[in-house]
């Protein structure tokens, strides 16, 4: 087990972001993770948290709960960074925008009734 502090600390090495211990707290009600920190975060708890903010991370809840920190060089990920924006949202890199649409009945050119 691990402080909130400590995670949000090791957080702050895979997203290559500040993370704080509030950061964390925010993730953990996007999870649907309980936690206590004056008990600390097991390695549960930590993946359920890792699998919102870094899915495609290759570290997993128990490493990052591990007293040994960081992971060696060949685990660790390349992970987008991750702001923290707004409490209990997470906002990461987004697809590019989609082309615009056109609303109404689509543009068809008539001609009206040719005079001689």
């Amino acid at each position: 087990m691990i402080s909130v502090q400590e995670l949000a600390r090791r957080l702050s090495d895979l997203v290559a972001a500040p993370v704080t211990s509030h950061d964390v707290e925010d993730v953990a009600d996007a999870a649907g993770v309980r936690i206590d920190p004056s008990r600390g975060i097991d390695a549960g708890q930590a993946q359920q948290m890792l699998d919102v903010v870094a899915p495609s991370a290759s570290v997993t809840g128990t490493m990052i709960v591990a007293s040994s920190w960081p992971p060696p060089e060949p685990v660790r990920p390349t992970v987008a960074p991750i702001m923290f924006s707004s409490p209990g949202a997470v906002d990461a890199p987004s697809d590019p925008p989609a082309r615009p649409r056109r609303s109404g009945k689509a543009r068809t050119e008539r001609r009206g009734p040719r005079r001689h």
